[in-house]
C-alpha cells in the first residue's frame, strides 16, 4: 500500500467518525418540520380572525373558506397538542438518557498515571454527551412552557376556561430554570385574566408583549383592554389584526397554491412518463441514456481522494480550523445578516477549497471525453429542470411524511433553515438565498453530479450510480431525518442529469427546490408577528 492509500484511509476512518457522531448529534435535535407546521398554524389562526369588509373582499372570501377548512381553530390545537406530545416524549427521552449516562461507572486508571493521562477517552465523551443532552432538555423544557401558554388560550377560544387555567396552573407548578419563571409569570397574568372574578396584574401587558407573540398576544391584549374598558387601544388592536389577518390569508394562499399546483404538474409527468416507459420500453424518454455509461479515465482512487480531501478535508477540517486559527467568528448575539454573511462566506471557502481538489485531482487526465461536466445553453435543459422539480415534489413529500412518522419529530435539520425561519431581514434573506439557491447548487452538482455519479458508472450500473451517488449526497448533509427526502431528491436530480447530460438542468432543479423552501420558510416566519 503507498504512503498516499494509508493517508487516505485513515482520514477516511475520521471521516466516518465524525460523519457518525455528527448524525448522531442531528439525532438529538427536533426537525423543522415540526416548527414549520406550527408557524402554518400560526398563519391559519391569523386568517380565519378576518372578516371582509365589503362584496369587494368575495374573491378572498372565497379563498378564506377554502384554505381554512371548517374549523381552523380546532386544527391549530390539534397541532399544537401534537406538538406538546411530541416534545414530551423527548423529554422523558432525554431525562431517560442522562439517568443511564450517570448511573454508568467512571472509567478509572487501575494503577496511578501523570495527570496527563488521566482522563480517559470514554469519560470525555460521556461528558460531551451529558452536555448535549442537558442542551436538549433545556430547550424541550422552554419549548413545553412555551406551548402551554399557547394551548391555553387555544382552549380558551374554544370555551374551554377551566381547562385552559389548568393547563396553565400545571405548568406554574412545573418550573425548573429562569427561562421558564418568565414564562409562569405570563401565564399567572393569564389565569387572572380569565379567572371569575378577573385578577389584572401590573405588568400584564409588558408580560404578554415579550413572551407572546401573533394571534395569541393579540388574544391576550384583546381580554386585558377589555377588562380595562381601553377601548382606543381594543379598536386600534382589532385594526392592525385585520390588517395581519388579510396578509395571513395571502401567505397561506401562496405557499399552499404554488407547491400544490407544481405537486399536481408532478404527479401529472410521472403517471405520463411511467406510462410511456412500459409502453414504448427502450424508445420513452425516461429510458434516453439509461444504459450510457461515461468513458471514465481515472480509478477508483481519484474519487476517494476528491471526496476525502476535497470535500471532507476542506469543508471539516481545514477550513473550520483557519477560521479559528484566525478567530473568525460571529461575536455572540451577532445580528442575522453577520451570520448569514458568515454562513456565506464559510461555504464559498469550503466550494472553492473543494473544487480546487477536484480540478488538480483530474488535471493529469485532460482534455477530458466531450460528455463530462457539460453545460449547453442550447437543448430543453430548462424543461428537464422545470420538470423534474416539479416531480420532486410529490415524492419528496411523501417520504417527507413517512419520516416524520419515523422519526418523531427529531433527526435534526439543516440549520440555515431555522436561521431562514425566525429571519424577516430582506438583506439577510438575500445572502441566504444566493447562498441556498446559487452557490449550493453550483458546487453540489459539479461534485455530486458532474463528478461522482459519473465516475461510479465505471463500476456499476447508471441506476446503481444514481441511487449510490444520492445516498451519499444525502449522508453528506449530515442529518438523520433528511437522509431519506435528499436521497429521494437527489435520484430525481441524477435521473435529470443523465437523460439530458446537461449539467444546466440538475443545478437548475437545484437552484428552485432551495429557492422554495427558503421562501415558504420567510413566509411561514413572517406569521408570528
Amino acid at each position: 500500500m503507498t504512503f498516499k492509500r494509508i493517508v487516505l484511509s485513515l482520514l477516511t476512518v475520521v471521516a466516518i467518525l465524525f460523519a457518525g457522531a455528527s448524525l448522531w448529534e442531528s439525532w438529538q435535535q427536533p426537525q423543522i418540520q415540526s416548527r414549520l407546521e406550527l408557524y402554518q398554524a400560526n398563519l391559519l389562526l391569523h386568517a380565519q380572525e378576518w372578516q371582509p369588509q365589503n362584496d369587494k373582499d368575495a374573491s378572498l372570501r372565497n379563498a378564506r373558506s377554502a384554505l381554512l377548512g371548517e374549523r381552523p381553530l380546532n386544527s391549530a390545537f390539534e397541532q399544537y397538542q401534537e406538538a406538546r406530545i411530541s416534545a414530551q416524549i423527548n423529554l422523558d427521552k432525554a431525562n431517560n438518557q442522562l439517568k443511564q449516562l450517570q448511573s454508568e461507572p467512571v472509567t478509572t486508571p487501575a494503577t496511578p498515571r501523570p495527570q496527563s493521562e488521566i482522563a480517559p477517552i470514554t469519560d470525555t465523551s460521556r461528558l460531551r454527551q451529558q452536555q448535549q443532552i442537558q442542551r436538549s432538555r433545556a430547550q424541550l423544557q422552554l419549548l413545553i412552557a412555551e406551548l402551554d401558554l399557547r394551548l391555553g388560550l387555544l382552549q380558551v377560544q374554544q370555551g374551554q376556561t377551566d381547562a385552559a387555567i389548568q393547563t396553565w396552573t400545571k405548568f406554574q407548578q412545573q418550573v425548573n430554570n429562569q427561562q421558564q419563571a418568565v414564562l409562569a409569570d405570563t401565564a399567572a397574568v393569564l389565569i387572572g385574566l380569565w379567572s371569575e372574578p378577573p385578577r389584572i396584574f401590573p405588568d400584564a401587558e409588558q408580560l404578554i408583549q415579550n413572551n407572546l407573540d401573533g394571534w395569541f398576544r393579540y388574544r391576550a391584549l384583546s381580554r386585558l383592554y377589555q377588562l380595562q374598558q381601553r377601548q382606543d387601544a381594543l379598536r386600534q388592536l382589532q385594526a392592525t389584526e385585520q390588517q395581519t389577518a388579510q396578509q395571513a390569508l395571502i401567505k397561506l394562499a401562496f405557499i399552499g397554491s404554488l407547491p400544490a399546483f407544481g405537486g399536481i404538474v408532478g404527479v401529472g409527468l410521472l403517471l405520463i412518463l411511467g406510462a410511456q416507459r412500459l409502453l414504448k420500453g427502450k424508445e420513452a424518454l425516461l429510458a434516453r441514456n439509461e444504459d450510457a455509461r461515461w468513458s471514465t479515465p481515472w480509478t477508483g482512487e481519484t474519487v476517494w481522494q476528491v471526496f476525502i480531501l476535497g470535500f471532507f478535508l476542506m469543508g471539516q477540517i481545514v477550513v473550520p480550523l483557519g477560521l479559528t486559527l484566525l478567530q473568525i467568528r460571529p461575536p455572540a448575539g451577532a445580528g442575522v445578516r453577520v451570520q448569514a454573511f458568515y454562513i456565506l462566506t464559510t461555504y464559498l471557502t469550503v466550494a472553492v477549497g473543494g473544487l480546487a481538489v477536484l480540478y488538480f485531482s483530474i488535471k493529469p487526465f485532460f482534455p477530458l471525453p466531450k460528455d463530462w461536466f457539460r453545460f449547453n445553453l442550447q437543448g430543453n435543459w430548462f424543461l428537464w429542470g422545470l420538470g423534474g422539480y416539479c416531480a420532486a415534489l410529490p415524492l419528496v413529500v411523501i417520504v417527507s411524511l413517512i419520516n416524520q412518522q419515523i422519526w418523531q419529530g427529531q433527526g435534526g435539520s439543516n440549520p440555515l433553515l431555522s436561521l431562514a425561519l425566525q429571519a424577516q431581514d430582506q438583506v439577510a434573506l438575500a445572502i441566504f438565498f444566493f447562498t441556498a439557491a446559487i452557490a449550493a447548487p453550483i458546487f453540489e452538482e459539479l461534485l455530486f453530479r458532474g463528478f461522482l455519479l459519473p465516475s461510479l458508472t465505471r463500476y456499476m450500473s447508471v441506476w446503481s450510480a444514481i441511487v449510490l451517488s444520492s445516498l451519499l449526497f444525502a449522508v453528506a448533509h449530515l442529518s438523520v431525518a433528511e437522509i431519506l427526502p435528499l436521497t429521494v431528491l437527489g435520484i430525481v436530480l441524477g435521473v435529470v442529469y443523465t437523460r439530458s447530460r446537461n449539467l444546466l438542468a440538475p443545478m437548475l432543479l437545484h437552484s428552485l427546490w432551495n429557492s422554495g423552501t427558503l421562501l415558504s420558510l420567510f413566509i411561514l416566519g413572517s406569521g408570528s408577528v
